[in-house]
């Protein structure tokens, strides 16, 4: 099966942005004031089974405090991704060493679980479809939808995920459209629902929104 489409060079931007300045006011507004914009930079290993490791290291810390948690591991194998087996291997020290919460240890001893059992096949993933993918990652004890999401938009590049949980992006949401309160996930994929197919774009500048277009 052929990769799906991904998200990666400038023209594939100007086509998000053209459409996001189409359909929708307020990102037309951001295209224009804060474009064009690029993902925010995050450490993205290009081995797949690593930046699932980093995909729930990240779940709900700051890029600095993952990016150090990560370090750590990284330095507790070597300098090196560990394989599954390794990690399996690990003894319980890992955590306190690495510096996981119990229950990043156990998602990510679940992953290794997973691929070492082949119920994940990570060679599979960047062939499938989003909803696919999601599916796959979220069998995984641990893994949720923020974090499938994440790897989904970071490591594989696709163009229209939206993190619908993600609370920089609701708070940005509700600035933007000048919401009274913070919109809920559901509301947020309502109005994230002219985007499409670039939703991906879409969080890119309600992002950005929050850092003043940096």
């Amino acid at each position: 099966m052929a990769a799906q489409a991904t998200y990666r060079d400038g023209a594939a931007y100007d086509r998000a942005d053209a459409h996001l300045a189409r359909s929708d006011a307020v990102m037309a507004e951001l295209v224009q004031r804060l474009g064009p914009v690029a993902l925010p930079e995050v450490e993205t290993p290009p081995d797949m089974f690593g930046a699932l490791i980093m995909a729930i290291v990240r779940q709900q810390l700051a890029t600095a405090a993952a990016a150090a948690i990560y370090g750590r591991l990284l330095r507790y194998f070597g300098d090196r991704v560990p394989t599954p087996d390794a990690l399996l291997s690990a003894g319980p020290e890992l955590r306190t060493t690495v510096g996981l919460s119990h229950a990043k240890d156990r998602a990510v001893r679940a992953l290794a679980q997973q691929v070492m059992s082949g119920d994940l096949d990570l060679d599979q993933l960047p062939s499938q479809q989003d909803e696919e993918v999601l599916r796959s990652l979220t069998s995984v004890t641990g893994i949720g939808e923020w974090t499938a999401g994440a790897f989904l938009m970071f490591s594989l590049g696709r163009p229209d995920v939206l993190l619908a949980g993600d609370l920089g992006i609701r708070k940005a949401a509700q600035l933007a459209y000048r919401l009274d309160e913070l919109p809920r996930p559901k509301a947020l994929e309502e109005i994230a629902a002219p985007w499409r197919p670039y939703r991906t774009r879409g969080c890119v500048y309600l992002w950005a929104s929050l850092r003043g277009g940096r």
